[in-house]
């Protein structure tokens, strides 16, 4: 392959200056000196650091407000929906039915709906695997019924 006719993305030379022979860079897990700076000063000062954000979020500053906010409020709310007890595949049907009535309705949102779809089609998956080993089982019984 000519150089010319190299893709765009082979290169042939290292990018940027090698180290010199027995030095490997900078060892991982050293911080920057700048964030050790940041954490001497503000290892001292947190409370104070604390405190003046509070004062600014609830003074009106969006910014500081939708920090506290997005750490303080749960990411997930509580939702109640009268599902059926799911004793066989068929009640898995049953359980979407109100799931999808729930989201049309609104008193679940899509995404809730979508979460709560995917546990009841895990436990009606898991129900069928059940069903079948049983199946299976006494077919296998039966089966060494004839042979013996």
């Amino acid at each position: 392959m000519s150089a010319s006719a190299r893709p765009a993305t082979a290169r042939t030379e290292p990018r940027g200056r090698p180290f010199i022979n027995g030095n490997g860079g900078r060892p991982r897990g050293p911080k920057n000196r700048s964030t050790l700076v940041l954490a001497a000063l503000s290892e001292g000062e947190k409370n104070a650091l604390l405190r003046k954000g509070l004062e600014l979020a609830l003074r009106g500053d969006v910014t500081m407000l939708k920090f506290f906010l997005d750490r303080m409020l749960p990411r997930d709310r509580l939702i109640t929906i009268e599902l059926p007890d799911t004793l066989s595949a068929e009640d898995g049907v049953e359980a979407l039915d109100r799931i999808l009535r729930a989201v049309a309705e609104g008193a679940i949102t899509p995404r809730e709906g979508a979460d709560l779809a995917s546990i009841v089609q895990k436990h009606s998956a898991a129900i069928e695997t059940e069903d079948l080993v049983k199946r299976i089982d006494a077919l296998e019984a039966e089966l060494r019924g004839f042979k013996g």
